[in-house]
Formats: structure tokens, sequence, C-alpha cells
């Protein structure tokens, strides 16, 4: 996502590629599931209520997940913990909503995206075997969290930059700057998303941002579309143009849904691999290949069970089978790859991210949301233009406690 997806996707096999006759990677992916899906324009088609009001449930499950998280941020506690809580927390809630089954199935939901934690010069992706975490936290660092959470399809993401400390002092210097760049991208984001707003502009708000923070975007970042069941589809705001990255012009349009993903680094946003093991991992429903291993089978069943299409963590099953399991899998393209990347390891990385949507009416519901940074910059936007939008009131405040229902063309007020 909206993620993170740092590194342009492996390209597709060509025709014939690597296919064997005897195709098994897509023996029990769920037939029924695909065969009598509505069409796509009515499963994502805003004026209907019940699915706006799938969204913001998602969305309120995600913030409630993220506060919650925010509150367990102290120094000595183990990344993987608040993975692990991060997950726990999704399913709880998830499982407390849309328990009535719809034409006698039960609704899918649970996680969008599993939890990451991803501290310092961690750019993204860090969402550990908890026999493999090696990541405790200290006084002053900058712990970002990434999570996702979706009802029968309609996804809510989120993402928040926070300072790990045991008193409530602000960050100050590099931290500050990193962390208050990243949020006030976002604000300005959330402003300038609607309809007709091209993502090219938005990139280009980005840059101005980081430059008057002395930070640089993160290469290789996407906020996607998304749609029922798709957490990345076609239309995309990159982070950061350049000569590598570069992506098409297009315009937000009514019933866009997107996950808006803003990351600043403090140096030249760069992402780096290293040798962290990558566990989060989404299954490429256009790609087939005869699996040979029988762990490998057993894994790519496993997971088109429980997330036949959106991403997931190997914690989230057999840490041993699935390790190897999903070996074979990925060496033929049956799953996208969500890496873990790396700044170099003097330099900081914030990341804010959020889900809107533009409803029938033109108004915007933003659906997820975190808290602003506890930071105290040094450096302040002097672009007039901007400084002048940022001042601006997000449109209308609370209309009447309507609540969930009828969601259409209700606006949120963050």
């Amino acid at each position: 996502h909206g993620l993170l997806v740092f590194l342009p996707r492996a390209a597709p096999m060509a025709p014939n590629e690597e296919k064997d006759d005897d195709d098994v990677s897509s023996v029990d992916v769920d037939e029924e599931e695909h065969e009598v899906e509505e069409d796509e324009e009515a499963m994502n088609d805003l004026n209907n209520a019940d699915i706006v009001t799938k969204y913001r449930c998602a969305g309120d499950i995600a913030n409630a997940v993220l506060s919650a998280l925010i509150e367990l941020i102290k120094p000595g506690v183990r990344a993987v913990e608040l993975c692990a809580q991060g997950d726990a927390l999704v399913e709880e809630a998830t499982a407390k909503v849309y328990n009535v089954k719809k034409d006698g199935k039960k609704v899918d939901k649970g996680s969008a995206f599993p939890t990451c934690v991803s501290v310092n010069n961690c750019c993204g992706h860090y969402s550990p075997l908890i026999s493999e975490d090696d990541v405790t936290l200290a006084e002053g660092d900058v712990v970002k969290i990434d999570l996702g959470v979706h009802v029968d399809g309609y996804i809510g993401v989120v993402a928040h930059t926070h300072l790990c400390s045991a008193g409530d002092a602000p960050a100050t210097g590099r931290k500050a700057d990193v962390m208050m760049a990243a949020w006030t991208a976002t604000e300005l984001a959330h402003r300038m998303f609607k309809e007709g707003a091209k993502n090219t502009e938005i990139t280009d708000m980005i840059g101005k941002v980081a430059a008057a923070y002395k930070c640089t975007p993160l290469e290789g970042v996407l906020s996607h579309q998304m749609k029922k069941h798709v957490i990345d589809a076609n239309k995309v705001i990159i982070n950061k143009a350049s000569a590598e990255h570069t992506v098409k012009e297009i315009s937000v349009d009514k019933g866009d849904v997107f996950s808006i993903d803003i990351v600043m680094s403090t140096g030249e946003g760069k992402p780096k691999l290293t040798d962290k093991r990558t566990t989060v991992f989404k299954r490429d429903v256009q790609e087939k290949y005869s699996l040979k291993m029988k762990a490998s089978r057993a894994f790519f069943s496993e997971v088109n069970a429980r997330f036949p299409t959106l991403p997931f963590t190997l914690r989230a099953g057999d840490e041993r089978a699935w390790r190897m399991g999903v070996v074979e899998c990925v060496k033929h393209r049956l799953f996208i790859e969500y890496p873990v990347l790396y700044e170099k390891t003097e330099e900081l990385v914030a990341q804010v991210k959020f889900t809107a949507a533009v409803l029938p009416s033109g108004n915007i519901a933003r659906t997820t949301t975190s808290p602003p940074p506890n930071a105290t910059s040094e450096c302040k936007l002097e672009d007039e233009e901007l400084a002048t939008l940022l001042a601006t009131e997000i449109a209308s405040k609370k209309k009447k406690k309507n609540k969930k229902k009828g969601g259409g063309d209700k606006e949120d007020k963050e």
C-alpha cells in the first residue's frame, strides 16, 4: 500500500511461460466466491449506503486499534508484541460486527494489512516472525505503525508515526522535522483530495512540504485506489516521481476510494533491502503454477482459504511450515512480496496514511485518521498557497448524530 509498495512488481509472465497443464496453484481457490460475485460496478457503488457503512466500520476499527497500539508504545516493548497485539485486536473487533449471514453466507472480515511496526530508519513492512524479532523499542525511537481492516472486502488502512518515550516531552530536531513533514503533507493531501484532483498535483505538494522540513519523500511509495477486496487498484499517486519511478497522470473521480500513504525521510529517500526476512505477502491472482512440494501446496491452500486477495503475514500461520511453504510460491510469482526496506542507519523515516472516499455528493468521507504528532519543529511551511490551504478548516463539522446509518452522503469531520 496504499501500501508502501516500494518496488515495481515483477513483470507478469509472458504467455505460456512456465505454465504447466496440470496447474494446481489455483486448486481450492474459492471458486464459488468468485463465481457469484456481484458485478464490479455494483459492488463498488458508493450510492449504496451499506457499502459506505462498511467502509466506515472498517475505518472505525482501524482507528481504534491504532489508538490502542499508540498507548502501548513504551521503551522495552518488542516490535513483534505490538504487531501481534494489533492483529489480535483487529480479529477481536471484526468478530463483533456483521455477524448476520448474507444470502446464507458469512460476511468475510478481518485484517486487510497485517500490523507492521517499523522503527527509525526502517521504512516499513516490519512484521517479523515471533522467533526472529530483534527489535526492542528504546527511548526516543521514531515508531511507525501501519495496519488495515476490512469488512466484507471494504478496506480501511491507517498509519501513524509516534515518538517512543516514557514521558510526554515532544520530539525535536530532525525527529520533529520528519514527523511534521509527513503529517503536514497528509493534512494537505486531505484538503486536496476531491473530484478532479490530479495525482501529479498531490505529488508536487509532497515534494514542497518535504523541502520545507529539509526532508525527502521516500521513493517507490504509492497511494492506491482501493476497491472491494482490492487494496491496490489501478489509480495511484506516487510519493516521489523520479526517472525510475513514474506513474501516469490520473484524476480523482466521484466514487473513488483511496489509501493516501505519505512517507518522508531525513536522508536521500532511497530505501534499500537488507537481510531482514520478508514476512508480508499478497496472493497474485493472475499467476498460476503447479506447485511441486507438499509444504508449498499446504501453505497455498491455507492462504487461499484465509487471505485470498489481501496481504497477510507469515506470523498468521504455523511459522515454521509457512516459512518453508512460501519459498516455492514466491519463486514462481504466486505471491507479491512486501519487503522490509531501510534508509541509511543514521536517518529517520516517518509515515502517515489515511483512507478517504469521494461520495456521490462530492463530499469527502475520511474513514481513518491518526493524532497529530507530539513534535516541535523549527521548520515551517513557507509556501503561501500551501500554508493558506493548510489553515482552511476541513468542510462541515459533525452533521447531526446520524452515526453510521445511511453513510452515503454524510461527511466526516476529521
